[in-house]
Parts: C-alpha cells; sequence; structure tokens
C-alpha cells in the first residue's frame, strides 16, 4: 500500500527516510479518531508496522515501512558460529569438570575404533555437554528477545553472531553473542523494547536452569547463613559471588548453607552474571539502552559515573578492569549511548514500569566479586 492509499484519514504527516525503511509521523483527523473502519482497514493494509503516540495525543500515530526487501541472510554463517561456540563451551566444561578432552588416537585405528572412543569420552564429559546446552540455551533466547522485538519494528536485524573462545584461555569458552542492528532505532519506544526484551528473555531461561540445577546439588548445612556458594569442579574449588536474585533463589529452593553446585546451577550463574553484565548503563550495552529511554541524554553522566565505578572496584576485586577497558575498546571510547532519530518523542507511560523493572533487574543480579577465590 503506498503512502497516498492512507495519508487521506490524516489531518496533515511528516515522512522521513532512514536508510532502508520510510517513517510516517501522522495526525489522525478527527473523523477517523478510534480508529474508525475505514482507518482500521487501511492500517491492516500497510505494508509494514505502526503504533500510536498517545503521549503526544490521542490522534498521533507513527507507521514504519521498508523500501526494499530484507538481505539475504547468511544463515549457514550463524548455524556454524552457534556449533563451534557450543564445542568450544562443551570443550571449556569439560575441563572444568575435569573430564579434559584426549584426542590422541591408537596407531592403526579403525573407524570403529574411533567411534567407539568418541562414544565413550561423549559419555564421559555429559555433564560438561549439559552445561554447553544450558548456557547456549540462555544465551540464544536472551539475543533471540532482541532479535524479534526488532522484527516487530521492522528494524533490520541480524541473527545473532556467537563469538567461540579457545577453553585454554577463556574457562567458559565464550565470548558471548550480539546481533547487528541494520537499521536506525526510530524513537524511545522502540529502544526500551528491544533493548529490555533480551535480559528479560535470558533471564527466564537462566533462572529456570538455575532452579533444576540448584535442585540437583548437594546443600551443606553445618555453616548457616554463608551467602557465597561453593562450587566443586573436579579436583578445583572456587567460590562465587551472590546476589540479591540469586539468594532469592537459593533460599526458596534449598536454603541456607554452602551449596554444591551442580553443572547446570554453574550455568544458571553464568546466565544471570551475563545478564548482569548486559545491564550496565553504559554505551549500548542493554543498560544504556534502557537508561537512554528513560533518561534520555542524560544517560551520558551516569555511564560516566558507573564506568569510574568499575575502575575503583577493579583496585578490589579483579576482573573489572578489562570489562572497563572492553567497554571503552567496543565503543570507540563512547560511554554515552547515541541519539535516537526521534529522541523528543516521549515513550508511552506503559513503557515506564518495564524501564523502571530493568533498571531494577540492574540491582537484583549485581554481584561485585563474583569469582572471589578463582584458583585454576
Amino acid at each position: 500500500m503506498p503512502l497516498n492509499q492512507i495519508s487521506p484519514y490524516f489531518s496533515y504527516w511528516r515522512t522521513s527516510t532512514a536508510l532502508d525503511r520510510e517513517v510516517v509521523d501522522a495526525v489522525v483527523a478527527p473523523e477517523h479518531l478510534g480508529p474508525s473502519r475505514e482507518l482500521s482497514e487501511a492500517l491492516d493494509a500497510w505494508p509494514g508496522t505502526y503504533y500510536w503516540s498517545r503521549r503526544e495525543g490521542p490522534h498521533r500515530i507513527v507507521l514504519i515501512r521498508s523500501l526494499r526487501p530484507p538481505p539475504r541472510e547468511r544463515w549457514w554463517l550463524h548455524v556454524f558460529l552457534f556449533l563451534l561456540t557450543f564445542a568450544t563451551v562443551w570443550m571449556a566444561a569439560a575441563q572444568l569438570m575435569g573430564q579434559s578432552p584426549d584426542f590422541r588416537v591408537p596407531a592403526g585405528a579403525n573407524f570403529a575404533t574411533l567411534w567407539g572412543l568418541l562414544v565413550a569420552w561423549v559419555a564421559d564429559s555429559a555433564e560438561g555437554l549439559g552445561f554447553a546446552a544450558a548456557l547456549m540455551g540462555i544465551l540464544l533466547a536472551h539475543e533471540m528477545g532482541h532479535y524479534v522485538l526488532a522484527k516487530r519494528y521492522h528494524i533490520d536485524a541480524s541473527p545473532p553472531y556467537f563469538l567461540p573462545a579457545p577453553w585454554q584461555i577463556n574457562f567458559i569458552g565464550t565470548f558471548g553473542a550480539f546481533i547487528r542492528l541494520r537499521s536506525p532505532i526510530v524513537d524511545r519506544r522502540q529502544l526500551i523494547d528491544v533493548g529490555a526484551a533480551g535480559p528479560w528473555a535470558g533471564l527466564v531461561v537462566a533462572v529456570g536452569i538455575l532452579a533444576v540445577g540448584l535442585l540437583k546439588s548437594q546443600v551443606l548445612t553445618g555453616n548457616p547463613g554463608v551467602t557465597q556458594q561453593l562450587i566443586y569442579i573436579g579436583q578445583v574449588p572456587f567460590y562465587l559471588g551472590d546476589s540479591l536474585l540469586l539468594t532469592a533463589v537459593r533460599s526458596l529452593l534449598v536454603g541456607e548453607g554452602t551449596v554444591i553446585l551442580h553443572p547446570l546451577a554453574l550455568a544458571g550463574w553464568f546466565g544471570i552474571f551475563v545478564t548482569m553484565l548486559n545491564l550496565m548503563p553504559l554505551g549500548q550495552l542493554d543498560g544504556g539502552h534502557i537508561l537512554y529511554a528513560l533518561v534520555g541524554r542524560h544517560q551520558a553522566a551516569v555511564g560516566k559515573l558507573m564506568w569510574y565505578g568499575l575502575v575503583l572496584m577493579g583496585f578490589q576485586f579483579h576482573g573489572w578492569w578489562i570489562w572497563a577497558g572492553l567497554i571503552l575498546l567496543l565503543g570507540r571510547g563512547r560511554i554515552a549511548h547515541p541519539s535516537v532519530l526521534e529522541p523528543h518523542r516521549p515513550i508511552p507511560a506503559t513503557r515506564w514500569p518495564v524501564g523502571l523493572a530493568t533498571a531494577a533487574l540492574f540491582i537484583a543480579t549485581f554481584t561485585a566479586n563474583p569469582l572471589p577465590s578463582l584458583s585454576f
């Protein structure tokens, strides 16, 4: 449907082009408010998406459509990266759990021998396989949350890119995942929806996996009130830090005491920790999206305070200097969030609870000292 077939229902409108999309900011004619049956039929036929901007009045509507067909995705690349990352996470988990892979092949081995060795190693590393499936599921849910909401607004977004890491240098076998937004965000409503969808989708999966893992974990009740969770991985014990959310889930399911985590609970812990990292109000992290959507350009000041806070925490707890440096590197030195196309358009009242709940989620998942006694 071309614009001239729906514009008769508007008193006036403004059209702008953002790379591959047409954005129409319109004022609906008084006789078609409600909307009228004719306008409803026209909106149903609109080849894109639309939403009402009622904070600017009951007559304001925003319509968006693509101006060109979506690009052909290289699905083979995304599937390959997912499988490769799954393999490196599996290998890393096996090493953590004292099941380091041995790929030495006996001289003169035939196919049956090789198959038997493979089956035996998979059976021996079943817990590592479960950890890999759980962690990859959390990462996939997080990125698909962003992807689905981006598509809902006809934003040109890539499928998730998963980043494998050698298990010899990264003890969980991955640097995470991301999607590329290849067209700009129109307003702060879109930003808050796309930004919040990932953390909440990933959190639901992470908490579910954590709960199942906790029920499979061993609890030592001799030291009640201990707030850190002792993890035994193979022969190497280390502690993982707690957060308000982790404490609540742990208290609800297993009570007080030291918890020797099952590998699934360990994957859930990492999923919640990754959620917390993404929710920091810095640059184009998810937390930066949320804070900019709520307070606009004032996000820059909060982001600077947060970054300096990471530097200060680095004097007390290891790892934060690396994260602070990565944020500057990936953001090309920028901590402030870039502007959206229409920064002055207010977000709907229904999005404020979403934004505030997501900001509160950062507080609930924050762990200042995530790995207090890492010794491997």
